[in-house]
């Protein structure tokens, strides 16, 4: 298949949680008057889960990465997604994805899923992660972790099968770039992937998803207020609560909570303008 040039677009764009929206997305395309031949989506995960059409908005997410004109970081609902593919989870009702393991390019699309980034650089002031980046790593570092989780994600389906029954824990992980083995695979997945509240030192809230003005558990806050010199901002998705409206020089949140009734958010690269559409 033909691949389209992968640098110098007219336009890129950091879209927020897609959570299977298939219509909001398509409505947001038009707004941007999306070329795919001229023009780069960078997609901050969560592609599938409580949207109206999540294998419709996997299709075209596959589609439009194979010409080049996307790129995906995983999200923790990508990863559930391809965990119930392999028979490690039970499908979750909520989850409106029985119709991509029914569909004949499952094994296709979830393939193509598992080996999809966990972090990128959008630009050379950016960088952009499902959930964000903690405290206790430094952005160079975060990119050698998710390597090593790519790998083991994109591996043989030997190898991916017994990792995911070790990816899930309701208590998190003390890290220590001493963590071997899969607690180590588990610690760096929840970082990228379900991180909202963490302590100083790196260790995760998992029951908090609410906004910043409610009360949180002691000694814990949002990731990025525990303040960081970063040579880039942190794009990042995943905490509805939010509305996008956390941006500082430091980071800028991108999920508007469009699967429930809010905005899906693009972030347009070169100038920072913000375009959204309504959701549901």
């Amino acid at each position: 298949m033909k691949k389209y040039k992968t640098k110098n677009y007219r336009h890129e764009y950091v879209i927020g949680d897609l959570q299977g929206c298939f219509g909001a997305f398509n409505q947001l395309l038009e707004v941007l008057d999306f070329d795919e031949t001229q023009d780069k989506i960078w997609l901050a995960g969560d592609i599938v889960a409580r949207g109206e059409d999540s294998l419709s908005t996997l299709r075209e997410v596959k589609r439009l990465s194979d010409i080049g004109a996307l790129t995906t970081v995983l999200g923790n609902h990508d990863i559930t997604l391809i965990a119930t593919w392999r028979g490690v989870m039970n499908p979750k009702p909520k989850d409106k994805t029985a119709a991509i393991f029914a569909a004949p390019d499952c094994d296709e699309l979830l393939n193509w899923l598992r080996k999809q980034p966990l972090l990128v650089y959008p630009d050379d002031r950016t960088v952009l992660t499902h959930a964000g980046i903690p405290p206790n790593w430094s952005i160079k570092e975060a990119k050698g972790y998710a390597k090593e989780l790519e790998k083991q994600l994109g591996g043989s389906l030997k190898q991916l099968d017994r990792l995911l029954p070790n990816l899930y824990s309701k208590k998190s992980d003390e890290w220590s770039d001493k963590l071997n083995g899969y607690k180590r695979m588990r610690a760096i997945a929840n970082y990228f992937t379900r991180m909202r509240l963490c302590t100083a030192s790196g260790l995760l809230e998992f029951s908090f998803k609410e906004t910043l003005k409610d009360t949180m558990p002691s000694d814990f806050r949002p990731w990025f207020e525990w303040f960081v010199v970063r040579e880039r901002r942190i794009l990042f998705g995943h905490w509805a609560a939010l509305k996008a409206e956390v941006a500082t020089k430091n980071v800028r949140a991108l999920d508007g909570g469009c699967v429930w009734g809010g905005k899906l958010v693009a972030y347009r690269l070169s100038d920072g303008a913000v375009i959204e559409v309504s959701g549901a």
